[in-house]
């Protein structure tokens, strides 16, 4: 593969949300019209499309992009549960680096239903028949392994989505926008013991879209400074370290390394740095335990000393490792499809000093990190 140097151009959203007056082809569109304007150039310039989602009919791209212009470019529909962004935007990145193309979009886009995923998206009938087909339960028994064995408290959750709805209150993108106080979010309805409604992330609709380019075709195209893709990255699990059946879990030893531990090992590989490097994190935080766990899977600390990190605001935005300045997914909600564009769009926007109030200082590096089902799990790093 060429050692071609990719970088982004272009980055736009829609926000996150519920939207019943919009088609997701008008919630696409609005992205990608957003990141064409961002990087001054028009649609005719694109070369080619990649389209990320996991709810949306067979040939969502296309139905959302040729009416941008039918210009005949390749445009291809990508699915990878919570990964999908990642995985489209590693496969645009490969045809840039194939010398393909010099230019490509790569959009995000989700319209999904209320309430839980659908079960039959995600498990085997036999699961869903005999009650094992509920993400939080997972969720809440890796908490309640944590506490158990590392000391880790339900304040220390309760935390991590106070300083996320605390972020919030200044990201325009996301869902919600009010800040709760702990004992609030501590009261919040029961939704799988410990995780509290004020603790998890909904479903919903929303879309990022950014532009790749060929650092040589940027020079001819960009307006401004581009971000360098330093990493882009995905693996699937090798087993399945969570509480799940044994069809998912062949092996649940302490040793047994995850997807995040995995990816994010060759992505730092990839960019040449450390979790030390980076100046902000946007993590998967399906709920608000999921982010104290990626911390320690991620390299931020040795594992079982996450709550340290939490209870010293080492995380916080003015803290060494800022996570979830966005609000993250809690706040943000999860369009599963656009969720990982989203992280990508909000580090453009950081490392080019366009944050606004919940700019990061002096950010230069940023990771953006999703996992999902099937333990497919995307790790990507820009810098400036």
């Amino acid at each position: 593969m060429s050692d071609k140097e990719i970088v982004i151009i272009g980055a736009g959203m829609h926000r996150f949300g519920r939207f019943p007056d919009e088609t997701y082809g008008e919630i696409g569109r609005h992205a990608v019209r957003e990141a064409l304007k961002d990087a001054g150039i028009g649609w005719s310039s694109i070369e080619a499309a990649y389209c990320s989602t996991m709810y949306l009919p067979a040939t969502a791209g296309a139905r959302i992009m040729r009416p941008l212009g039918a210009t005949g470019i390749p445009i291809c529909d990508v699915e990878a549960a919570c990964a999908s962004g990642g995985v489209a935007m590693k496969q645009a990145i490969q045809g840039l680096k194939a010398g393909e193309y010099e230019t490509a979009l790569v959009l995000g886009v989700e319209k999904m239903p209320r309430g839980f995923m659908d079960p039959l998206m995600l498990y085997e009938r036999w699961q869903v028949e005999m009650g094992m087909s509920t993400n939080p339960s997972y969720w809440a028994m890796r908490a309640r392994r944590h506490m158990h064995e590392f000391g880790t408290t339900d304040l220390h959750i309760a935390k991590v989505a106070h300083k996320s709805h605390r972020n919030s209150v200044n990201n325009p993108y996301a869902m919600y926008r009010k800040e709760f106080s702990l004992e609030e979010i501590q009261n919040s309805q029961l939704v799988c013991d410990p995780i509290r409604l004020l603790e998890i992330c909904a479903p919903n609709e929303g879309a990022a879209a950014v532009i790749l380019a060929t650092r040589e075709k940027a020079k001819k195209l960009a307006s401004r400074k581009p971000v360098t893709v330093a990493a882009c990255t995905h693996t699937l699990t090798l087993y399945s370290a969570d509480f799940r059946v044994p069809l998912d879990s062949v092996s649940a030893t302490k040793t047994n390394p995850g997807p995040t531990e995995r990816t994010s090992a060759l992505a730092y590989e990839k960019a040449g740095i450390g979790p030390k490097d980076i100046n902000l994190f946007e993590v998967q935080d399906t709920d608000a335990f999921c982010e104290i766990e990626i911390y320690e899977q991620l390299g931020l600390c040795p594992e079982g000393d996450a709550g340290k990190l939490i209870d010293e605001g080492i995380t916080e935005i003015d803290g060494r490792y800022p996570v979830n300045v966005s609000g993250g997914l809690v706040c943000k909600g999860e369009p599963v499809g656009a969720s990982h564009l989203g992280q990508v769009v909000e580090l453009v926007w950081q490392l080019r000093h366009e944050a606004e109030k919940r700019q990061v200082p002096n950010a230069q590096v940023g990771l953006a990190h999703v996992l999902g089902a099937g333990g497919n799990c995307a790790v990507t790093i820009l810098k400036a």
